[in-house]
């Protein structure tokens, strides 16, 4: 379905990223939200999951790399960097997959900081996928800002969530451990480096800043 993309999502948890973005957009709890975009090759599992539930996936990027993306790091593609500016630079990527997944009108590409785009956010949100920066200031501030405002019943998916050190970064895993241990959560599905969590009915409706989430969330 996206062999064409750029990125790290492997096969077997995109399809599981599909499956519980479907369930979740069928919920009518409000719009999918995607937290790094790169190329654009998880926004497809995630946009057809959209399209299939009459929604939309904002997929949230400002396109010039996380630090895990830049020179020098073993993830860094040259093939991103514009030749005019010699920075990374992923939008004309993420544009033509979906473009040529057919999904233009089912995903809205947001550029920008993730944070900032947060303050501004209207409402809550059937899902959100974080897959942002990996360092432990940016992706903290993903979490606290984005993880709120998924609505009682909604999702939270985490990828690159490794236990075993040896195998990834840490940061993901603490994070999603973190928000695993407020009680306001429960488990959906683990594939791979996957980790799809669904709020509790419960829990009341999202709060709109980090400090009013429990347990930081």
């Amino acid at each position: 379905m996206v062999a064409k993309a750029k990125g790290f999502m492997p096969e077997p948890e995109g399809l599981a990223l599909y499956q519980v973005a479907r369930e979740a957009a069928g919920r009518g709890l409000g719009p999918l939200v995607e937290i790094g975009t790169y190329c654009a090759k998880s926004a497809v599992y995630l946009g057809a999951a959209a399209r299939e539930a009459g929604t939309v996936l904002f997929s949230i990027d400002h396109h010039y790399g996380s630090e895990e993306l830049q020179p020098g790091w073993p993830h860094h593609d040259p093939e991103v960097v514009d030749p005019a500016t010699g920075a990374i630079d992923t939008l004309p990527w993420a544009r033509r997959t979906l473009r040529d997944a057919g999904l233009e009108g089912q995903v809205v590409l947001v550029v920008g900081e993730s944070v900032t785009v947060a303050r501004w956010w209207p409402g809550p949100v059937a899902m959100v996928f974080i897959d942002g920066g990996h360092g432990a200031e940016v992706a903290r501030a993903d979490f606290s800002w984005w993880v709120p405002k998924v609505a009682a019943g909604g999702v939270l998916a985490v990828h690159d969530v490794f236990e075993d050190p040896a195998e990834g970064g840490q940061v993901p895993y603490q994070l999603y451990q973190e928000v695993l241990a407020s009680g306001d959560w429960d488990v959906v599905a683990e594939t791979g480096s996957l980790r799809v969590l669904r709020r509790r009915a419960l829990g009341g409706t999202a709060p709109t800043s980090p400090g009013q989430a429990a347990g930081g969330f």
